[in-house]
Parts: C-alpha cells; sequence; structure tokens
C-alpha cells in the first residue's frame, strides 16, 4: 500500500510503499525521546517528495543513521541507514504518516540501548 507522509509543517514531504502490520519501538538514546513508533522498509521504497533545505541531518554513535529531521517544526519523520555495502534500510516515523493510527498497530520493543 502507498502512504503519505511528512513533517509539522509539510516542507518535508514523502511517501513509502509498505505492508503494515506492526511498528517497532526501539529504546536507544534518540528514538526513545522523539517518541518515534517505527516502520523498517527497503529504502527503495521511500521516495522524498519535498525536503529543500529544510531537511536536517543529525547522526551519532558510529553514524550509520541519518536521523532526518525538519529545521523549521523540528520534526523527526524519518531516518536512513547511511552504511556502505549494506542493504539499506529507511525507517518512518509512522507518527508522520496521514491516515495511520499507530495505536491500533502491534508494537514490537526494541533493545536499541544493547545493540
Amino acid at each position: 500500500m502507498l502512504y503519505k507522509g511528512s513533517c509539522h509543517c509539510g516542507k518535508i514531504a514523502f511517501e513509502f510503499k509498505a505492508e503494515l502490520t506492526g511498528a517497532v519501538r526501539c529504546n536507544c538514546s534518540i528514538c526513545s525521546r522523539k517518541g518515534a513508533l517505527l516502520c523498517a522498509i527497503p529504502h527503495e521504497k521511500l521516495t522524498i517528495l519535498a525536503w529543500g533545505d529544510d531537511l536536517g541531518t543529525y547522526t551519532f554513535g558510529n553514524h550509520a543513521m541519518a536521523h532526518r529531521f525538519c529545521r523549521t517544526c523540528g520534526i523527526h519523520p524519518f531516518a536512513e541507514d547511511v552504511r556502505e555495502g549494506a542493504e539499506r534500510s529507511a525507517y518512518i516515523n509512522l507518527n508522520c504518516v496521514a491516515d495511520i493510527d499507530p495505536s491500533t498497530l502491534s508494537i514490537f520493543d526494541f533493545d536499541g540501548r544493547s545493540a
């Protein structure tokens, strides 16, 4: 199914194809602070529709993930795996996706603090 999402102000917009069966709640230091519920998809299934100069990037630790955020409203709509040589993934914050009620999805807790 095709889903569309954005940051709060709409300057960052995207769409992706996936069959949503649940969401991941990661307890790493950034995901827990953002309160994100995530859906992992192959990177090629993500299409960024609007970004301009508003798409910011934050990395930490081993810099394998590019956490994307809107420089205007501060919302973190997705993250991207930026490792070389690996099958890249995108991690969509389902709280930023239209027509999804994340509270209706089954939640898988991932121990990102220990990973």
